[in-house]
């Protein structure tokens, strides 16, 4: 068995001393905030005693080719993001976290992934920087890819330790620090519905609004009275939320679908299209607010159904910016991540994530947003006069915000890379338009974040709102 001494905390703070793979196993949990199900998750370390730096996760490609790009452009990042926040890593962790179908089939599971984790440690070697422990969790169980002993790392595993029963978990709940539960659990909440009846009786609300607000949206006077009736809309559901009985956690998002009604929730969700009304109700981010904000976003995430999927990046964009304002930085990371999911190229989506995973401290972002949206006499924010709220008339102010905030920590500028090169040379194509009922292509092979295949696409022209010639969801 190898033995490693991490750190969790730098010098001059309260330190864990992690030995070998069973502690690593049992710390990842509380490293990540969550159980990474179905996730490849890479963790850099520094110094002589292997303090924890940054952490990098990702869900396991399906198809083995993907696996050599994959790898490579994961070691990339990671090295290259601690480079520029702590400093050029001294070596990495590894870990492969997917349990099989039937909960029986652990040893397959880690063979299986064995040519991924001998990839992953092949491409932070060519990077300079060592693999210490690569670990396979899988059923209950782990496996070293490192260990080549089987008297300490057995063909059958080694079981994992009972949850809460270890040192790492008596320091994590000392520290206040608490897992969410898997990350399965964790997108449950924000996906879409899948009942055959609540999927159509939305989405036939979300049909009747399009006709109804799209004349309204393109007509410059008519898109700011639309705009100002989606934010009373909004305030009027997060009083009805945060009047609502508690219930408990395993009920709650259950008793929140039932308060709002599907034309509601479509009014709101077609509104949100608009950049301007999204960064209105991103002013919606500390305080007693937050978590009623928090709880409509995600009400409205789980509405957005059908062909209309897509429109969903703006409420979950909406519910990461209040995760990570609040705190929740897992939350918020898979918030995003499902943002760009259903919208890929959606701006504010990219640069929260960015700076999220950058460490940026939320609070530089709200500075920004206060200065620039400020209370209007009907209880909703209106714009400011900022040079980001100037830019373009108003619209794009919390992307302005993202930017300004990083420059005003010094850190490296925000920009949106649009195109990744590809692992033949190539470069990927601009975005043609779709006919309506045009399916999305599959990734590229190598792509970090696969774009899934969205059935029943919707008329091109339905998701551009606002001035002529602007796509405001942006």
């Amino acid at each position: 068995m190898n033995n490693h001494h991490e750190s969790t905390g730098p010098a001059g703070e309260q330190q864990i001393t992690l030995r070998g793979p069973a502690e690593l196993a049992d710390a990842l949990p509380y490293l990540m905030g969550f159980y990474p199900n179905d996730s490849v998750v890479m963790v850099a370390l520094h110094g002589g005693r292997g303090r924890f730096g940054g952490r990098l996760r990702l869900g396991i490609p399906q198809a083995p080719g993907e696996w050599g790009p994959v790898a490579d452009q994961l070691a990339e990042c990671l090295v290259s993001g601690s480079e520029r926040r702590e400093g050029r890593p001294d070596a990495i962790v590894i870990f492969l976290c997917q349990d099989s179908p039937d909960g029986s089939g652990g040893p397959l599971t880690m063979e299986r992934l064995r040519p991924f984790a001998q990839r992953l440690r092949t491409a932070c070697g060519a990077l300079d920087v060592p693999v210490l422990e690569a670990l396979c969790i899988s059923d209950g169980r782990y496996w070293s890819y490192c260990c080549p002993d089987p008297r300490c790392c057995p063909e059958q595993g080694n079981p994992l330790a009972m949850p809460g029963t270890t040192v790492m978990a008596a320091a994590a709940t000392y520290a206040g620090v608490h897992v969410r539960g898997t990350l399965r659990d964790m997108e449950a909440r924000l996906q879409p519905w899948r009942t055959p009846v609540d999927v159509t009786t939305q989405q036939e609300a979300l049909d009747r609004a399009v006709p109804v607000l799209m004349p309204r949206l393109l007509d410059e006077r008519a898109r700011r009275e639309v705009a100002a009736e989606t934010l009373q809309l909004a305030r009027t559901l997060m009083d009805r939320i945060e009047r609502a009985q508690p219930a408990p956690p395993a009920l709650a998002d259950a008793g929140d679908d039932q308060l709002i009604g599907s034309d509601e929730a479509a009014a709101v969700i077609l509104g949100l299209q608009d950049r301007e009304t999204r960064d209105r109700a991103a002013a919606w981010m500390e305080g007693a607010e937050a978590q009623s904000a928090l709880r409509l976003w995600r009400v409205l995430a789980r509405r957005c159904v059908g062909r209309y999927g897509e429109h969903a990046a703006a409420p979950l964009t909406l519910a990461g910016w209040v995760s990570w304002s609040t705190g929740d930085e897992p939350g918020a990371r898979v918030a995003l991540t499902l943002a760009l999911r259903a919208d890929p190229d959606y701006t504010f989506a990219q640069l929260l994530h960015r700076a999220c995973n950058e460490g940026l401290d939320p609070e530089a972002l709200r500075r920004c947003l206060r200065e620039s949206v400020d209370e209007g006499p009907d209880g909703g924010p209106v714009e400011g006069e900022t040079a980001g709220a100037r830019t373009g008339s108003g619209a794009g102010a919390a992307e302005a915000s993202v930017s300004t905030a990083a420059a005003d920590r010094g850190a490296t500028p925000l920009r949106v890379r649009r195109v990744r090169p590809l692992p033949d040379g190539g470069r990927r194509r601009g975005r043609a338009p779709r006919p309506p009922g045009a399916e999305r292509g599959r990734a590229a092979p190598g792509s970090v974040r696969p774009r899934p295949s969205v059935a029943g696409r919707r008329p091109r022209e339905a998701r551009r709102y606002g001035r002529r010639g602007t796509r405001t969801r942006r």
